[in-house]
């Protein structure tokens, strides 16, 4: 009994212990409430101890009440979630409640000081536009890393045509003026090899160039290559057009072209021959390939001349070139030893001749000028402009040459048949082109005059045909002739 006693005594002063242990823990809190935040509840102040707060993030504009309720506790719960700090349990750390702002409660006002809060920052920007710069500032470093390789590669890809473009126009630019300058001194070559004091043109022809001064120059210019020079004063002609046509070194696509596709400097010589100084004669020489397209395109070839094969028992002209002739008489006459010797021979070619292209000479060219000598050489370097001298110095000889050349009788009588057949076949093209046009001219005619009927109303055709029907009675009735009785 005793022993039963005594356990349930000490069951009751156990109870008894915990029970004043508790009492004493919970006084003691309510003493730190009350002693440091008065007017608020123990569960505010207990999360209030936890938090310290950096003034230099307090910048809102002053308080009011009726703000209070939406405001205060937001910034709070922001600012305690983000700025919480991080202690030692087992160490006390001071409180600070001049750094401390009071929490708010969300159920009643009548605790609210609104002296309390005075002299704070006048701004305070939000919290969550705050921790979204200070994240953006953190990661721009690494987002501006992330992306500059691709931006450089953006950016040297958005600027590769504009560099291509500005590139090639510079080039053209450049390409322009050092071909502009190089054709020029190539034509001022020439005309200083051949057109000035002492030259075979000099010597020639008593006026050179485009003016009658002495002091006019040499070279008409047409283009950047194109460049002509004028002589007169000459037997049996009445003057001398050389133009030189060079290769368009100032076009950068012609260049790029040539490089693909060769092609040469020329010079071509017109001469106009005067109509009594020359005889009917239509000659052509020319490289073979070029010899049988002039005889196919060129009107006064096809119609009077034809390949002439080599004569036999004579010197002849090399295998390179072909000869086209109105007759073999023509062809002979106008080949002499002199030329072989010196142009057209198998030795003097290979030597002379590898810038000659072709020579025509035909008194039924088409155009003003009918009776012409045509020369056409291609233009060496201009270093190297006397390889050309032998070839220039065809065409004064050809001048002299066909202004005293005569046919014989048999051969003019063979010249003068062609030349008359040839002038009937024109002359028969000629009305049935005539005869061609009126026939179209009376289709378009007729058409319109039928198209012109379909539009008109079934009366005006009525009346239309009375009409005809009346001109063709009067046509049919006998005609009577009145005479007045005297």
């Amino acid at each position: 009994m005793n022993t039963r006693s005594g356990s349930n005594l000490n069951s009751l002063l156990y109870s008894v212990f915990l029970f004043s242990l508790l009492i004493t823990h919970l006084s003691f809190s309510h003493v730190l409430a009350d002693s440091h935040f008065e007017g608020f509840d123990a569960e505010d102040d207990d999360a209030a101890e936890e938090e310290t707060l950096d003034p230099n993030l307090l910048r809102s504009p002053p308080v009011t009440q009726s703000q209070s309720s939406s405001i205060i506790p937001d910034a709070k719960s922001e600012i305690s979630s983000d700025l919480e700090p991080r202690e030692d349990p087992d160490v006390d750390t001071p409180l600070q409640p001049q750094l401390d702002l009071p929490k708010q409660t969300t159920t009643s006002f009548e605790y609210w000081d609104e002296d309390e809060f005075e002299g704070l920052p006048v701004q305070q920007p939000p919290v969550e536009a705050q921790k979204v710069v200070e994240n953006a500032t953190s990661e721009d470093p690494d987002v501006k890393t992330a992306q500059k390789p691709g931006e450089d590669a953006a950016s040297r890809k958005s600027f590769t045509v504009e560099i291509v473009c500005g590139s090639f126009l510079i080039a053209f630019a450049i390409n322009y003026f050092t071909g502009k300058r190089e054709n020029e001194n190539l034509a001022l070559a020439w005309a200083t090899k051949f057109a000035t004091k002492d030259s075979i043109f000099e010597k020639n022809f008593s006026l050179l160039g485009v003016g009658e001064e002495d002091d006019s120059p040499l070279l008409l210019k047409e283009g950047q290559n194109v460049f002509k020079f004028y002589a007169s004063g000459r037997r049996y002609c009445q003057g001398l057009l050389a133009t030189i046509e060079l290769k368009s070194r100032h076009d950068l696509i012609s260049r790029l072209f040539n490089l693909v596709v060769p092609c040469r400097d020329e010079i071509s010589f017109e001469v106009y021959m005067n109509d009594d100084a020359m005889d009917q004669v239509v000659f052509a020489l020319a490289r073979k390939k070029l010899a049988k397209g002039m005889q196919k395109e060129l009107r006064d070839l096809q119609r009077f001349a034809s390949l002439m094969t080599p004569p036999g028992g004579r010197k002849w002209v090399t295998e390179e070139l072909t000869v086209i002739s109105e007759s073999k008489e023509v062809a002979s006459d106008l080949i002499t030893e002199a030329v072989l010797e010196q142009v057209f021979g198998e030795k003097a070619f290979e030597k002379y001749g590898k810038d000659f292209i072709s020579m025509h000479i035909s008194d039924q060219l088409p155009g003003t000028h009918k009776k012409m000598l045509l020369f056409k050489f291609a233009l060496p370097d201009a270093n190297h402009m006397a390889d050309m001298t032998t070839l220039v110095a065809l065409v004064p000889y050809y001048i002299d040459l066909i202004g005293r050349y005569k046919l014989s009788s048999q051969a003019h009588s063979k010249t003068d048949a062609a030349r008359l057949k040839a002038a009937q076949e024109a002359y028969k093209e000629l009305q049935s082109t005539r005869q061609e046009a009126l026939q179209k001219k009376k289709a378009e005619k007729k058409k319109m005059l039928e198209e012109s009927e379909a539009k008109l109303s079934a009366e005006a055709i009525r009346k239309k045909e009375a009409k005809e029907r009346a001109r063709q009675l009067k046509r049919g009735m006998p005609k009577i002739k009145m005479t007045r009785a005297h």
